[in-house]
């Protein structure tokens, strides 16, 4: 409970509460979960993101879209206002509304409306609506699993604190494909299938990556010689990233552990998971 009150305080924060007013009834209704009333909007709430997304697949269906297409139609047009209503809700009861509405929710809550309407113009787009699944992560507040939250907060720090060092990675297969794949198209030419440099530096990359859609291949023998070496890369290179990622959450959570067992005499809190007591005072430590 301590690490849903401490969540729920954050989003105040962030968002703003109202001091008073049906605002703020508003606001404790959509934002915060722990009360009934915010807990049985969230679940229908949850209820009409699934039931949206389920239509959209199910309209795509040739033989079932065509034969019930009014209904999907209203259906759609139903959810699409709803899901209006309640992003202008949204945006009326909290404070700080350009906070909310840059923020990760707040961009896929305006995308599950857009679409619809963006329809009238582009029927393609109609399709896009499925991004409403993003807004299914709700459920992970909803639901109170506190525990899961953590995890994918942990997650999202070690994303963002890897972000420098896997621009760096991306970069630098971006230059080992551009050369390799420029290599390839000197070697093969234009009568292999390697039509241009971009041509064969796409090739490069579906080979890297052990994709392999078989379109272009290498005749030549030094072709085949530098795919074999593009193909050894490839597993080498496909595993970095998840190291860097993995690496940083095992630091945060050596950290964290590190800072939860502080000393209660001296204050200090830079120690092994596997110390009993303080370097500093001696005292003994908390358990881990």
């Amino acid at each position: 409970m301590a690490s849903k009150t401490s969540a729920i305080s954050s989003e105040d924060r962030l968002l703003g509460k109202p001091a008073r007013g049906w605002r703020r009834k508003a606001f404790e209704v959509i934002f915060e979960a722990d009360t009934p009333a915010g807990r049985r909007f969230d679940l229908v709430l949850l209820a009409v993101i699934v039931a949206s997304v389920v239509t959209v697949m199910l309209d795509s269906v040739s033989e079932v879209g065509g034969r019930y297409a009014l209904l999907f139609d209203l259906l759609e047009w139903g959810f699409t206002l709803l899901f209006t209503l309640e992003y202008a809700l949204r945006i009326a009861c909290v404070e700080r509304r350009a906070r909310y509405v840059r923020s990760f929710f707040g961009v896929v809550d305006l995308l599950a409306v857009l679409p619809t309407y963006l329809a009238l113009l582009f029927p393609g787009l109609q399709t896009l609506i499925d991004i409403r699944m993003l807004r299914l992560l709700r459920a992970l507040r909803i639901l109170k699993l506190t525990a899961y939250v953590r995890e994918y907060r942990s997650l999202g720090l070690a994303l963002a604190a890897s972000r420098r060092k896997i621009l760096v990675f991306i970069g630098t297969v971006a230059i080992v494909v551009t050369l390799l794949g420029t290599v390839m198209y000197v070697v093969e030419g234009p009568a292999n299938g390697f039509t241009s440099v971009p041509v064969a530096v796409y090739w490069a990359i579906s080979t890297m990556t052990t994709v392999g859609f078989g379109d272009i291949t290498p005749k030549t023998d030094l072709g085949r010689a530098i795919a074999s070496l593009i193909m050894l890369l490839g597993w080498g290179i496909l595993a970095v990233p998840t190291g860097i990622v993995t690496a940083e959450m095992t630091s945060r959570r050596l950290s964290e552990t590190r800072e939860a067992r502080s000393c209660e005499e001296c204050g200090s809190s830079d120690h092994s998971p596997r110390a009993k007591h303080c370097a500093e005072c001696g005292a003994p430590l908390p358990k881990a």
